[in-house]
């Protein structure tokens, strides 16, 4: 059969005859559980894992592996890696979501864009937006988020990015995590192979750690970067609020401009300046 259709939620069962279900266990539920009603719904084709007991369904196929989670991760690196377009990756802890969306709303007049649904960053999230990626399209934007140690370098072959946005950090840790530094570090992980890393030169925390992460990881890295401080790339002078809309005014190659938006708080306006200087 030709599969063209991964899905973990049985819910979501669109083209039964060309889908391939992934039997995820996790947060009290085993997709194992719901095989036997996706195959009363015409689906043939299965991952589960190794000790699952496939004779009740003689007509099926079925594909036995040790981690499903990794078994969907692997099959969507193994798919990104069939097309070179460039790729837009974003990660942090505010504002991916948003940022994906103004630029795809820059940018769709000029590419065919394949991004991630809504917010799907997860582990599961990204391989099933990944997936979707085919031969027309020129551009991908893929937001990636994290909880803890060791799952971002699990993103990171399924988005492979050329460009990377590091989004608004903020001050405290998650819990999956021991610190602020490691969890930027594990973020990080997502701009191994970038060639453009975009941040905010005034989030003190990303720009300390980032040398260490160029000189050990990716050598090749080039950074641009906005904020007020005077090693910003593109440097902020003035930001004037005025009623529902924020005036920014800001320098680069020793012209200065100025952009209008229609937002006053500070998150909107970072996320502005992310769009505007990539």
């Amino acid at each position: 059969m030709l599969v063209s259709e991964l899905i973990t939620d049985s819910r979501k069962l669109h083209i039964p005859e060309s889908s391939l279900f992934f039997a995820l266990k996790g947060n009290g539920r085993n997709g194992q559980d719901f095989i036997a009603d996706l195959h009363g719904r015409n689906v043939r084709a299965f991952v589960v894992q190794n000790d699952f007991d496939t004779t009740a369904f003689p007509d099926a196929d079925f594909i036995k592996v040790n981690d499903v989670t990794d078994a969907l991760q692997q099959i969507a690196a193994w798919h990104r890696a069939q097309f070179d377009l460039p790729i837009i990756g974003i990660t942090g802890s505010n504002g991916k979501t948003i940022v994906k969306e103004l630029i795809f709303q820059l940018l769709e007049s000029d590419h065919n864009i394949v991004r991630n649904p809504k917010s799907y960053n997860s582990q599961i999230g990204v391989p099933l937006s990944a997936w979707a990626m085919n031969k027309n399209h020129t551009l991908g934007i893929f937001e990636a988020g994290i909880s803890e140690v060791g799952e971002m370098k699990n993103l990171e072959p399924i988005i492979r990015p050329s460009i990377g946005i590091f989004t608004h950090i903020g001050e405290a840790h998650a819990e999956g995590f021991d610190s602020l530094q490691q969890k930027i570090k594990e973020k990080l992980q997502l701009f191994i192979d970038a060639k453009l890393l975009i941040y905010h030169a005034d989030e003190h925390s990303i720009s300390e750690l980032l040398p260490e992460f160029v000189r050990e990881q990716n050598p090749h890295l080039i950074t641009f970067t906005w904020g007020r401080c005077a090693a910003a790339d593109v440097r902020i002078w003035k930001v004037e609020k005025l009623n529902l809309i924020t005036s920014i005014e800001y320098e680069y190659l020793d012209q200065r401009r100025r952009f209008i938006i229609p937002f006053t708080d500070d998150a909107s306006i970072a996320n502005c300046m992310h769009c505007c200087v990539l």
